[in-house]
């Protein structure tokens, strides 16, 4: 039994950590998870061996969790291998991308047909399960398993409301070294800001996601230091559409016309870190193939 699953990272357009409610769009860099399960009766429980460069806390959470979920009951051996070209900790949503994908390789390889809504569900609890993510991320999850914007309820699981973003938008990012803590050691901080931070979701949920994410993008910047201000109103300029921090950062992003894409990343000159012009992503959902 062999399954493959594909998930792609995203960028945010509303933080859920502030108020629960969390808005994402995915990007064109992406994680795959390759599984091969061997069931056996007489086994207790599920013995896969997952490759020593991919054995973190999370993929070793998003496979117990898919298999106690999609393969109630059974047993046996088997081996899974991750990979991933999102930058870790950066704000790019790598760790919702490795559990879904590492979820839908399973669902995949056991003949299970889960909804991408449940998928995106499943990797919110094994990131909670893991503490890499305070929300759960369940926003970043789905974007990463859709085409569009989506906004949701990261309490609730509940999908609130979706957009596409138009095929002529390119997203320029700059992606400083520095990594960023794991979200619940900054949860109580954010959600102290629930007030503030309420504006941005009522943009995001009226579909005025440029204003949501300029507005999600200055109360995050507040919080966590950073000094973008300036590069994003010369990004603006340049014909971005949007420009914010993504996640908890340290990443900068910003949403623009093709045809303006390479001014716009131009403006961002001024961050340090890698520079990437990079495509929202279409449906992944469907990218994994089965045995």
């Amino acid at each position: 039994m062999r399954g493959v699953g594909e998930a792609m990272g995203a960028i945010t357009i509303v933080n859920a950590l502030v108020t629960g409610v969390g808005s994402a769009a995915g990007i064109a860099l992406g994680a795959r998870a390759e599984v091969e399960l061997h069931p056996a009766g007489s086994r207790e429980r599920w013995d896969v061996e997952v490759e020593e460069a991919a054995r973190t806390p999370l993929v070793v959470s998003a496979l117990g969790v898919a298999l106690n979920r999609l393969a109630p009951g059974s047993s046996g051996t088997g081996r899974l291998a991750v990979r991933s070209e999102i930058p870790p900790a950066r704000g790019l949503k790598s760790s919702s991308a490795v559990s879904a994908a590492v979820i839908l390789a399973v669902a995949r390889a056991t003949g299970a047909e889960v909804p991408v809504v449940e998928v995106a569900r499943l990797s919110a609890e094994a990131s909670r399960e893991a503490g890499v993510s305070a929300s759960g991320a369940f926003d970043d999850a789905l974007a990463g398993l859709s085409s569009g914007l989506v906004v949701t309820d990261n309490r609730s699981g509940e999908l609130l409301r979706t957009d596409e973003l138009g095929r002529d938008l390119e997203v320029a990012l700059v992606i400083p070294a520095h990594e960023h803590r794991p979200s619940p050691e900054w949860a109580a901080r954010f959600a102290s800001r629930h007030a503030e931070g309420r504006a941005a979701v009522d943009a995001a949920l009226a579909g005025d996601w440029p204003r949501a994410m300029r507005l999600n993008s200055e109360l995050v910047e507040r919080l966590m230091g950073y000094d973008y201000a300036r590069v994003r109103r010369a990004a603006e300029d340049a014909g971005a559409s949007a420009c914010g921090v993504s996640g908890m950062g340290p990443t900068l992003a910003a949403l623009a016309p093709r045809a303006r894409a390479g001014a716009v990343a131009d403006a961002l000159s001024s961050v340090e870190g890698d520079r990437r012009r990079v495509a929202l992503s279409s449906s992944s959902y469907d990218r994994g193939t089965g045995p």
